[in-house]
């Protein structure tokens, strides 16, 4: 059993391979990655490796270890409404906000 522990989007993902995640979208502002079906990607910030019989732990990343995936479908999630609301006032606000996703298979972790 191979998997990593890999670190984007601000979070920490166990991945093996074959697995499907969902993860934040790539890159922010003019940096954001327009990617699509197909496309590989690579992470190198690998925090944790193991096969089974060592375990190799970073300090705080593992040089030379990478995870490798395919973008599977790029998306939005479902709306989240958001309602400020004050009594007696006569305020109210309703606002509503759509993250957008990648998911990405799993290919190899090394």
């Amino acid at each position: 059993m191979n998997y990593a522990v890999i670190k984007t989007g601000g979070k920490q993902y166990v991945v093996k391979q074959g697995d499907l995640i969902t993860i934040e979208k790539l890159g922010r502002g003019i940096n954001a990655q327009d990617l699509k079906r197909g496309d590989a990607l690579t992470f190198s910030e690998v925090l944790l490796t193991d096969d089974g019989k060592v375990t190799n732990i970073g300090a705080p990343m593992i040089k030379g270890a990478e995870v490798k995936g395919t973008v599977f479908s790029v998306g939005r999630l479902p709306k989240v409404e958001v309602v400020k609301y004050k009594a007696k006032s006569n305020y109210h606000k309703r606002r509503g906000h759509r993250q957008p996703f990648v998911k990405v298979k799993i290919d190899s972790v090394a």
